[in-house]
């Protein structure tokens, strides 16, 4: 049974790997230029375990509740954490620490948050602003608008560090309807760097999921966030 999810999720990798590296080509990037995060919402240890076993070092999670106590089971593995849904400001003091980047920063509230409480520890926290291209109402994220005067702010700040970008666009059945989000924020990347804004703080464009990937990397994602390309079909809960 493990060897059989061994063998699964390693050649699984190995196909989205590939799929990444014919994208970047076909954008003539170098295939390490995007780094790839696993993401393991609702699947347990053994599956990470199993990712990690095949070298998959970045692995991405939407709950804090549900991330903690996998973090602490995979404590002997060679991993990073992500945490990439939406995080409460009443939650920041649990994610400062456990998380190498937090990928859905969405208001200056919680930045100043994440800042104020990385500070008291003692630490530095590195983060993603999140941007709404969609409007949707399901969705979080900051106005294109507001972009600007956010990432003025975050440059006062020094335990919360800005890195780059996030989107999360509609899903569409076909992938192409996805490239117009990712070329918009990589256009409000570089509209950032023409104001002057720190390359550090722009390196990072977090786009692109299992079925969307690839546009995302042909758009110049520089990580993309792929759950079910890798370990399969999400469980299902069971009914109450």
């Amino acid at each position: 049974m493990i060897a059989a999810l061994d063998t699964r999720i390693r050649e699984n990798l190995e196909a989205v790997r590939a799929r990444m590296a014919r994208a970047a080509a076909r954008a003539a990037r170098p295939a390490e230029s995007v780094r790839l995060i696993a993401v393991s919402k609702t699947f347990g240890a053994a599956e990470v375990a199993a990712a990690a076993a095949a070298g998959q070092l970045d692995f991405g999670e939407n709950r804090i509740q549900e991330a903690l106590p996998k973090i602490d089971a995979t404590r002997s593995l060679d991993v990073r954490w992500h945490l990439i849904g939406h995080l409460q400001s009443n939650k920041a003091r649990k994610a400062v620490g456990p998380f190498a980047l937090i990928h859905s920063v969405d208001s200056l509230e919680l930045l100043e948050r994440l800042d104020r409480v990385a500070g008291e520890a003692g630490a530095t926290v590195e983060v993603l602003v999140e941007v709404d291209l969609a409007g949707e109402a399901t969705k979080f994220g900051l106005s294109a608008g507001d972009l600007r005067g956010f990432v003025a702010r975050a440059g006062e700040l020094t335990a919360a560090r800005v890195a780059g970008l996030m989107v999360m666009p509609p899903f569409f059945d076909d992938p192409e309807d996805a490239r117009p989000y990712f070329r918009r924020l990589r256009a409000l990347r570089d509209g950032l760097a023409a104001d002057g804004v720190p390359p550090s703080m722009l390196r990072e464009l977090s786009m692109g999921m299992s079925h969307d990937f690839e546009i995302a990397i042909e758009e110049g994602a520089t990580m993309v966030r792929v759950g079910t390309a890798i370990f399969g079909a999400r469980p299902q809960p069971h009914p109450q």
